[in-house]
């Protein structure tokens, strides 16, 4: 071996090296992102199908009915009109958040032990994912300390918005693929500026690299659709904004590349828009579809005394600021003032830097919106208008909550106290170096998260753990759980997911076209003799049965095409219950621990 082989072979292996060393940081912090995920779910880990989210479980019964629906399709039987609730018309799966892209991923998950071992693996895997995307993206793309990376990907991943959204929202939790469409947007950039191509691989555009930019673009967009849409629309006008003042900011690059990021967004809009054309239509035009939100702005609106109170979801959280937010699941402003200054000082300190403008500006427009139609000041409307009525009235975009482009801010001051722990880290024999570090540190103390508060649910009939459910109802048949499922009481809807959506019910917690004049409302109208039913339960009386409320029932069964009628044990009121359905349909059959009766 020459001198000049055994430098490239030494060079090679040093080379080996260092990349070893640094993908093994990239480990021990993604290992680090799923320990403390696992440790804020760790409630839900000893038995998911006997421990629920103390804070929001009617949404996590809803998800599990969802993600029980979307492992079907590995079963052949799946489709964006679901038969599997509120029959006998059925529920669109698009218009309700689905998260079908994580459904259909984790079927095999759902198949083989259950829909609340997917859903607490996901609530984990959210958080974790979240966090370990943001991070290699500081990392590899704006080229930062480890340090400071994992400090940012840490507060995108567990920050106090997307913690309080764990409770339940999958769909708004599930951010990981937002950094990859991030990366895609700064790829189509690089690869349009025919300068940067100059120095690098010579001039003009890398249409190739524009080209796979673009697809892949198209490809994350269609898949975040069907993740979660609210999640997309944040992500996309916190860009355009960003990339309207950032362009601003550097009117030359603006200018150079201009023409070449159009003609890239413009191939990823059209491959976007062919492959989401359907589901979209199906969406705000198909069966059970809605073209409008069915959520109130005002009611939804952040408090502005909210971003200088801390979260109760965080270790030195305060219970009594929880009535500044709508409920556990929307604390997304509960920022703190530490956080709010030192994000603020950091941005005044960077702000010559085109991305710290960018950012500064998306984050002034997000949390201005985020204030709704008018001022809430400490839970009192006040008559000063907002930003957000600029959006009222604009068909699809005014049904978003305005509290919810606050979780925007969350990657905006992160992204911000990256670069500034940062430059500070490259600032040697400096006090910044120090202080930096120590005011971040300080800033992000209040804001740590707690795990979330889990409790014990109600176990499940034999009934349907035990399979009888298959002798009183064909498979895709309707059961009648009494009392039926309603939005605030979804509880039935777990014993379809526990038969993993094998047969359908009447009724149910989702949205449909059932407001005023076919608008959104959560759940249809109720049957006369589901009315009945819910009254009994709810008031323990015992009504008459006569002939008129005999022959209604026949009705009502036939309009849903039911199979079987099923009262387990424990129901509210349970004997007045099973006298009324006595009534109604003569003697009931006992099979394990429930009575039933055969209705067709």
């Amino acid at each position: 071996m020459t001198r000049t082989d055994r430098t490239a072979a030494t060079s090679r292996r040093a080379r080996w090296a260092a990349a070893g060393r640094r993908h093994r940081a990239d480990l021990v912090t993604g290992g680090l992102f799923v320990l403390l995920a696992g440790w804020l779910t760790h409630g839900l880990w000893p038995d998911p199908g006997g421990r629920v989210l103390a804070l929001n479980p009617e949404d996590q019964a809803l998800y599990e009915w969802f993600l029980a629906v979307d492992a079907r399709a590995l079963l052949g039987d799946f489709g964006l009109l679901s038969d599997r609730l509120n029959a006998p018309d059925g529920v669109n799966l698009m218009t309700n958040t689905t998260v079908i892209a994580l459904g259909l991923l984790f079927a095999p998950v759902t198949l083989a032990f259950g829909a609340p071992v997917t859903f607490a693996l996901l609530a984990a895997v959210n958080l974790a994912g979240t966090a370990i995307a943001w991070y290699l993206l500081y990392q590899r793309v704006l080229g930062t300390r480890r340090l400071a990376a994992a400090v940012g990907g840490g507060l995108c991943g567990f920050g106090p918005g997307i913690l309080s959204q764990s409770n339940s929202h999958l769909h708004m939790t599930a951010q990981w693929l937002v950094p990859v469409i991030i990366w895609l947007v700064v790829r189509l950039v690089r690869a349009a500026d025919p300068a940067g191509r100059a120095a690098t691989a010579g001039p003009g555009v890398d249409r190739r690299r524009l080209v796979s930019s673009a697809v892949g673009l198209a490809a994350a967009i269609t898949v975040q659709v069907f993740v979660g849409e609210e999640v997309l629309f944040l992500t996309a006008l916190t860009l355009v904004v960003m990339t309207i003042a950032y362009a601003a900011a550097r009117p030359a690059l603006a200018r150079r590349a201009l023409p070449g990021f159009l003609a890239g967004m413009a191939l990823a809009t059209v491959l976007a828009v062919t492959a989401l054309a359907y589901p979209l239509w199906f969406q705000f035009a198909g069966p059970q579809g809605v073209a409008d939100g069915m959520f109130s702005p005002d009611y939804f609106s952040a408090d502005l005394v909210s971003w200088s109170a801390v979260s109760p979801l965080s270790v030195l959280g305060d219970d009594s600021t929880a009535r500044l937010s709508t409920g556990p699941a929307e604390y997304n402003t509960f920022l703190g003032w530490p956080l709010l200054l030192v994000a603020v000082a950091g941005a005044a300190w960077l702000i010559r830097r085109p991305l710290v403008i960018a950012c500064t500006v998306a984050g002034l427009l997000m949390a201005a919106l985020s204030l709704g139609p008018d001022l809430v000041v400490n839970r009192n409307r006040t008559e000063v208008p907002g930003l957000y009525r600029l959006l009222e009235g604009l068909p699809v975009v005014d049904g978003a909550l305005p509290m919810r482009f606050a979780l925007a801010l969350l990657p905006l001051i992160a992204t911000i106290l990256v670069l500034v722990l940062d430059r500070a880290l490259r600032a040697a024999r400096s006090p910044v170096r120090w202080l930096v570090p120590g005011a971040v540190v300080v800033a992000l103390l209040p804001v740590l998260p707690a795990p979330l508060p889990t409790a014990d649910r109600p176990a499940l009939p034999e009934f349907i753990t035990a399979g009888h459910w298959r002798d009183c109802v064909r498979p895709g048949g309707v059961l009648v759980p009494v009392p039926l499922a309603t939005p605030k009481e979804p509880w039935p809807m777990r014993w379809a997911t526990a038969a993993d959506a094998g047969f359908s019910m009447p009724e149910g917690f989702f949205i449909g076209p059932y407001g005023r004049g076919g608008t959104a409302a959560m759940g249809t109208y109720k049957q006369p003799t589901s009315l009945l039913l819910t009254e009994v339960a709810k008031r323990g009386t015992s009504p008459l049965i006569d002939d008129n409320h005999r022959r209604q029932a026949q009705r009502d069964v036939q309009f849903w095409g039911a199979s079987c009628v099923v009262l387990a044990d424990g129901a509210p009121h349970e004997s007045e219950l099973r006298g009324t359905l006595e009534g109604l349909f003569g003697p009931g059959t006992r099979v394990a621990d429930a009575w039933t009766w055969r209705v067709g």
